[in-house]
Parts: C-alpha cells; structure tokens; sequence
C-alpha cells in the first residue's frame, strides 16, 4: 500500500471521519424523506459503492446518447439535426436518478457498516467526472455547442467543485447552503432538461426580456436602460447567473476556511496557495484553447473550438 499511499499516511485515513452541513430546505424537506426511504428499497448486501457506480452508468448512457445522435456538438443554428427531444427527458431523469443515487449511497454506507474514507473518495471521484458530464450536456441542450459560452461554463462548473472540496479539506466538513449545486443546482439542470424536450432547445435563445415582459416595463420607465444592458438571451442570463453563483460561493467558502484556520490559530491566508493548481492548469487549457491550429484558415479563431476535436477536449480537461 505504501507504493500508493504514504504508509505514515494511512493513519489519518483511518481518522478520518464525515462531516457535512446542509442547510438545503429543498433537501431537508422534500428529497431527503424520499432518499431516506428509497435507500431501504436496497437490500443490505449491495455494497454502496455499487450504487454509486450505478448512478454514474446513468450519466454515461446519457452521455452516449449524445455522441450517437451528434457526435460533432453542434447546435441546431449550425445545421445539426440534434437529438430527439425524448433524449432531453432521458437526461432529465438520468440526472434525477443519479442525484438519488448519490444521495444514498452514504446512507447505504450506514446502514450496513461500511462507511469509509475511500468510499468517500469513489463518491467525490465520480462527482467529478458527472460535473464535466452534465457540463456538456447541458451546454447541449442550452443550444450554444461549440463557443465561448460552452468553456466559461466548463470552468465554472470545475471551479465550483474545486472550491468545495478545497473548503473541505481545510474545514473537515463538506458544507451545503440554502441554495447549492448538489441539491438545487442539479434539479435545475433537470428541469431545464425537461423544458428542452418539451419546446426544444431553440427555446433558450429566446430573449430574457421578452420572456419575462421585462422589455415594457424598462421600455417604459427607463428606455436608456434597453441600450446599455441589451437584450440577453435566456441561454445567456444562466451562464451569467452561473457566474455570479460562483464569485458568491467562492466568499462562502473562504468565510468558512478563515473561521476554521483562526479557530485552529493557523495562518489563515496559507490555504489560498492550494488554488494555484487550479488557475495554472485552467490557464493552460485556455491557452491552448485559444490558440490558432494549422488547419483552421481563421487566424483569429481557436482551431479546435470549431472542429471536431472540442468535445474530447472538454473531456480531457474535466
């Protein structure tokens, strides 16, 4: 084992021990009464890590189902059929179900003595193969395929998990707000799904004002407004709320990584340097993002955002 781990190491997994905070109401009032009885459906022999597999082989089938039916990740406005819209419910319940699924597979754990620190590992391992999974699918299925909005997504959704996990191991203790990624971040994802495959993904180009009727109300008290903040697609206000969610969380979270370093008197301005790796790798697949293949013939357009080539590197990246 000491080729893999430390063996002065193996110590503090054996005191590792879970803590989490969820302050959820939609979890604590709605999904986890269903969790907690849906876990009992299971019997006591099916280890929990084979739920969590399982629930990760939901969003893989999804996943294929996008390479079957457009493989190249374009969008409808640039010529692609797309899938049909049974395939955008088929992945509002896979993300449903794995939700669940991740949901209890620790209770299982419980249940049956098996919780561990290496189950935990599986679980966040598959957590974050499923943010970049659901990154891409939900681009998709936002209709904006292959351009910039697809990528700031991408490192929106690593930076969030980055973030939680980095909270974590400072704290000891995996924190959930009000509003959260896990809980209500995914059943948005799964409603947003459920809306595509009802009015179809041309739908998100709609534009926001106009939608929500906002375009009279600021046409008629504040026209300048109109020509300051223009007209957003509802595509683009949920990239844009996806980005101020993150810039909030990432206070949060510090908040939560100063308190716990004062409490232990250590320095509290140290754990920041564990971010490092984070920016360099993210600016490193920017860089080559942005930059100009030999084929592309577009000196000021990245090669590989509009090849074929982008979905596996979003893949590699996540």
């Amino acid at each position: 084992m000491g080729a893999f781990i430390a063996d002065e190491k193996l110590e503090n997994l054996r005191k590792y021990k879970y803590s989490a905070v969820d302050k959820s109401i939609l979890s604590k009032y709605v999904l986890n009464p269903f969790w907690t009885w849906f876990v009992t459906l299971w019997p006591t022999w099916v280890a929990p890590n084979t739920i969590t597999a399982l629930g990760l082989g939901l969003v893989v089938f999804n996943l294929s189902t996008l390479f079957y039916y457009d493989p190249q990740y374009l969008t409808e406005k640039d010529g692609a059929t797309g899938p049909p819209k049974w395939v955008y419910f088929s992945w509002a319940l896979g993300l449903f179900w794995y939700q669940a699924f991740d949901a209890i597979d620790g209770k299982q754990a419980r249940r049956t003595g098996m919780a561990g620190p290496l189950g935990q590992m599986f679980d966040h391992g598959c957590d974050s193969l499923n943010t970049t999974f659901e990154c891409i699918l939900s681009c998709r299925a936002l209709n904006v395929g292959r351009s910039w909005w697809t990528v700031s997504a991408e490192v929106v959704a690593i930076a969030n998990f980055y973030l939680s996990t980095w909270e974590e191991f400072h704290t000891g203790t995996l924190y959930l707000g009000v509003f959260n990624g896990p809980v209500e971040g995914i059943i948005m994802l799964v409603v947003m799904y459920t809306i595509t495959g009802i009015y179809g993904t041309s739908f998100w180009d709609k534009k926001f004002l106009a939608v929500t009727h906002l375009d009279r109300v600021i046409a008629r008290h504040y026209p300048e407004l109109l020509y300051h903040i223009g007209n957003p697609g509802l595509n683009d206000v949920l990239f844009i709320f996806g980005g101020v969610g993150v810039l909030f969380n990432i206070v949060l979270a510090y908040r939560n990584v100063y308190r716990a370093r004062k409490a232990q008197r250590k320095y509290v301005l140290s754990p920041l340097g564990r971010f490092l790796p984070f920016l360099i790798t993210t600016g490193f697949h920017l860089a080559w993002l942005a930059g100009s293949g030999p084929l592309s013939g577009k000196p000021h357009q990245a090669y590989i955002l509009r090849s074929d080539l982008f979905l596996p590197f979003l893949l590699f990246w996540g």
